[in-house]
Parts: C-alpha cells; sequence; structure tokens
C-alpha cells in the first residue's frame, strides 16, 4: 500500500463483534481469560490494549518498519531507549538539539554513570572520529530543532553499523510522510507523536518504531515494566489524527515554502533557516532523503534585544505563542525561554540558538492570512 492508504487503513479492522469501521475505544482495563493464561491477545491494558496496538501497527506500517510502540510523550519514548544502556556506555549526539532531549540526557542519565558526547553530527566524521569501546548509541535528529540542521541519515548508519552502535533517529520535525529512517539505516525511529503525526495539538504521546524483533522485545520489557504507556482515548485520538497526514503535510509544506521564502526578503531578519532553500547548509542531502522540506522554520531577527523579541512574538494574532509543533494552526516559539530553557545560555549559543531566534510551525490556514499576520508583527 502508498502511503495515504497505509494512514488510512494500517493496523485497523473492522470490529469483529459490532462491525464498526473506527476502531473503537477500548476503556478497560483487564480482559477475561478462559483459564490462567489463555486468553485472546490481552490480559491487562498498561502492556496491551486493541486501540493502542491498532495505532502501534499503523506508525509501524507508516514507517515500513514491523515493530511499533506508543507511549505517553515522547520523553517516555526516549526514557525507554535510553533504559538500553548501563553505567559506563557513551552516547553520540547532535549539539543542536531538542531541550527536553538534552535535559533527560545530562539531568537524568549522566547521573547513572552514562557519558554523552554533543557533536556536529552533519558531519559524519565528527561521529566517527568519537567511536570507542563504549559507544553504545547515536541519536540524531534531523531536521534538528530548532536550527534545522540536516543530517545524512544513510551516513550516520553506516558509521554506526561499522561500529556495531545502535543508531536511532528522531524523526518528528520531518514525520514518515517527508522521511524514513529505518529505509536509510536506522535501527530505531522515534517520534513525539504529539506533533505532526496527531496533529490537532490535542493529544501527548510519543513512539518507537523498529525492524528488530530483538530490539522490540527489549523495548517491550520497559514500556510494560515501566509504564509510560498512553490510554485508549489518546491512542483514538491519534489514529484519527493520522489518517490526514498526507494532507496536512502537503499543506504544511506549501505554506512553509511561501512563508520562509516571504522572512528572507524581510528587512528585518537576519537569517531564515529552512532545509528548502539551496544555500541551507546540507540542502543536497535534505533533497535525497525527503520527500519535502516541511513547515519549520527558524528566524533570527536582526539587531534585536531580548525585549523586543519578546514584543514581537507576542504581537501575532493567528500565529500563536506557544510550546509545541506540528498541529494545524500556526505556532510561534521562542526557544532561548521556552523549549530549550533548559539548555544552559553558552551552549545553545554556539548551535545559533540565540535570544533574538523565533521558531516558527507554520499551520495550514490560508497563506495569505499568515503572510499578513507576520507583515503585521514585523513592522
Amino acid at each position: 500500500m502508498k502511503f495515504a492508504t497505509k494512514a488510512i487503513h494500517a493496523g485497523q479492522h473492522p470490529d469483529p463483534t459490532t462491525g464498526a469501521v473506527m476502531t473503537p475505544i477500548y476503556q478497560t482495563s483487564t480482559y477475561w481469560q478462559k483459564s490462567p493464561g489463555e486468553h485472546q491477545g490481552y490480559e491487562y491494558s498498561r502492556g496491551t490494549n486493541p486501540t493502542r496496538k491498532a495505532l502501534e501497527d499503523c506508525l509501524a506500517s507508516l514507517e515500513n518498519a514491523q515493530f511499533g510502540l506508543a507511549f505517553s510523550s515522547g520523553m517516555a519514548a526516549t526514557d525507554t531507549v535510553l533504559r538500553l544502556l548501563r553505567p559506563g556506555d557513551e552516547v553520540i549526539t547532535g549539539n543542536d538539539l531538542y531541550g527536553g532531549s538534552y535535559r533527560i540526557f545530562t539531568k537524568v542519565f549522566e547521573h547513572y554513570g552514562i557519558t554523552f558526547h554533543f557533536v556536529d553530527v552533519t558531519k559524519p566524521e565528527h561521529v566517527a572520529s568519537l567511536i570507542s569501546k563504549k559507544t553504545k548509541l547515536i541519536w540524531v535528529e534531523t531536521p534538528t530543532n530548532p536550527t534545522m540542521q540536516i543530517v545524512d541519515i544513510a551516513a550516520i548508519a553506516a558509521v554506526a553499523k561499522a561500529a556495531d552502535v545502535l543508531y536511532v533517529v528522531d524523526n518528528t520535525f520531518a514525520s514518515p510522510y517527508l522521511q524514513n529512517p529505518i529505509d536509510l539505516g536506522a535501527d530505531i525511529v522515534m517520534h513525539s507523536v504529539t506533533k505532526y503525526i496527531a496533529g490537532h495539538s490535542d493529544v501527548v504521546m510519543g513512539a518507537l518504531v523498529t525492524n528488530s524483533e530483538e530490539l522490540y522485545k527489549q523495548l517491550f520489557f520497559y514500556y510494560n515494566a515501566c509504564g509510560g504507556t498512553p490510554g485508549p482515548q489518546d491512542s483514538f485520538l491519534a489514529l484519527r489524527g493520522i489518517k490526514t497526514l498526507h494532507l496536512r503535510m502537503k499543506a504544511h509544506c506549501e505554506n512553509g515554502r511561501q512563508v520562509a521564502t516571504f522572512l528572507r526578503q524581510h528587512p528585518k531578519i537576519e537569517k531564515v533557516y529552512w532545509p528548502g532553500f539551496e544555500d541551507h547548509p546540507n540542502h543536497d542531502v535534505a533533497k535525497k532523503q525527503m520527500r519535502d522540506f516541511g513547515g519549520m522554520i527558524s528566524i533570527v531577527l536582526k539587531n534585536t534585544s531580548l525585549q523586543d523579541t519578546f514584543k514581537i512574538a507576542s504581537s501575532f494574532k493567528i500565529f500563536s505563542l506557544a510550546e509545541s509543533l506540528g498541529g494545524v494552526e500556526s505556532l510561534i516559539n521562542h526557544p532561548a525561554t521556552m523549549t530549550h530553557g533548559s539548555i544552559p545560555k553558552e551552549v545553545r549559543e554556539k548551535v545559533g540558538v540565540v535570544d533574538n531566534l523565533i521558531r516558527i510551525s507554520v499551520g495550514v490556514e490560508d497563506i495569505d492570512d499568515l503572510l499578513a499576520d507576520l507583515k503585521q508583527a514585523l513592522v
């Protein structure tokens, strides 16, 4: 099946009891057993739930993978991967990274004796130079949050494979519609389902997908044992959101292109980060591994103080100043004080996350209204 068909049908079957076309919300904690251990595939909903299972199968299908797991948040999914590590292990990851990932790496798992190396992962040789016998995991985002760096997924996969190191790609900014890291050599793909996949800013959820049955079993153990699983209502909402993912992503990309072009020509903008520009670093890589360039854009305001940046960020009428991204509505975010506030100033500024940087999640509203809002806010 092609993507649009999988988004609507994968993992979902008419309910065997009623024939309901839409997967029901199985709002139950436990399941009847004919005799001890003899059940119909479900025992207790922390471990498995029919609504969640339909979502997990759909997510796996969209990423061209065999196995999927849904979590109560993207951070719960991240936490589960990191539980595969042991004291003394080392991780190589990007120096431009979501603030929540940086926080769990440095404030939680470093305390358990795990070392994290933050490097420019857009250059595979930088990753290769840090590989040692202690390296157990390579974790990358692409595009990165918030400076939209593009990582060559296949090139890093070759480094990971040569060293027999686990390789995880956070595919949140692209979504499965724009790229599929499993096809390019990733062992695990992570998503904040909250964002583009669910797409309506009404669910908090994460996911992991993999083609490895061994990895799936290891992840499932922590998934069940530690309990970071979502309820059936959220699973239903995410599954419903997925059905329009292909339609929404086309609109995000079309609007994103026009917004990025407008911003690049604006006299108050010093820099625009968007991988669709031909002079964007690693644009050729983005063109090779992505189907389009998405609706995520970051801008640096020209000669603007923190106070004036706040004033501009608060002056939009259609774009909402808020955390998160990827919903149908357009959002404005100030990473330095919001999504990346947990990263020390000197660390984030080294990769360009300065106080006058604003991140934009371009929604699917009418483009004329979006451009008009940008014009009035940037006067």
